[in-house]
């Protein structure tokens, strides 16, 4: 048991209410974990996950929070400090840094509204809520930041998306260095092709592109929500406590 608890291990979950954010929290569940979830506009999803959760014997709170705007961060971090005792802590165990926004922009059309857009999601707010949140953080906690097969391979038009997780991944290693004196372990998931609303939908919906996908993974199929959830709540579990500041593609073996 970690300090500042008095009972189960407490997650943070950005973007939990839908996709892999939550897979990730009812996963988390499963193994004991309650969780502290945000979501950006739909509660009535959000409200759906917190059932979920209660299902599977744990408590999960939901609070509203754009990742992309830093100037509410520090109101969101007095709402954390607020809602942990309802979990019954005053600190927090993990911190996941999931939601996102896509993009698919060939490079020579992206505009500047939409790069400011995707660093400010994926970069600036992964950056400055994981430090407003470090005080509240135990020792010996773990962060995962999400990030993306498009860090290795290049798929034309996905440049300004996959270079905000790029810088994310080299966050992330900065982090477990820095952290390391705290006992903090920090990496980084990148989830391949997954059939989730993500780009629309896009690999859920289109037969073509998951097929496409399908093709291109070893395994023979597009990725699920429940081929990533497990993972990063094992991740996060003491039997991978030695893992730290690396990068780990989940996508069954996708452009290989």
């Amino acid at each position: 048991m970690t300090a500042g608890n008095t009972g189960t291990k407490i997650a943070i979950v950005t973007g939990g209410s839908r996709g892999l954010g939550r897979n990730t929290v009812i996963n988390l569940a499963r193994r004991g974990v309650s969780s502290l979830f945000t979501y950006r506009s739909n509660q009535a999803e959000a409200d759906k996950v917190v059932s979920l959760v209660a299902e599977a014997g744990q408590k999960a709170i939901a609070l509203p929070l754009d990742t992309g705007m830093a100037s509410t961060f520090d109101a969101f971090v007095e709402q954390v400090r607020k809602s942990l005792p309802e979990l019954g802590a005053e600190r927090f165990d993990f911190l996941v840094n999931n939601a996102g926004t896509s993009n698919h922009t060939p490079f020579e059309q992206t505009t500047e509204e939409e790069l400011d857009g995707l660093y400010n999601v994926h970069f600036k707010g992964v950056f400055f809520l994981t430090q407003k949140l470090l005080p509240l953080i135990n020792d010996g906690g773990r962060i995962v930041n999400i990030s993306s097969g498009l860090t290795r391979v290049a798929f034309p038009g996905s440049g300004s998306y996959a270079s905000m997780k790029g810088a994310v991944e080299v966050l992330t290693r900065y982090l477990a260095r820095e952290l390391g004196s705290r006992k903090i372990a920090v990496n980084t998931v990148a989830p391949g092709a997954v059939a989730t609303d993500f780009s629309g939908g896009m690999v859920r919906d289109n037969p073509e592109i998951n097929k496409r996908v399908a093709e291109a993974t070893a395994l023979g199929r597009a990725g699920v929500p429940d081929d990533i959830g497990p993972m990063i709540a094992s991740l996060l579990s003491e039997d991978n406590r030695w893992v730290n500041a690396q990068r780990i593609e989940v996508a069954g073996g996708m452009v290989i």
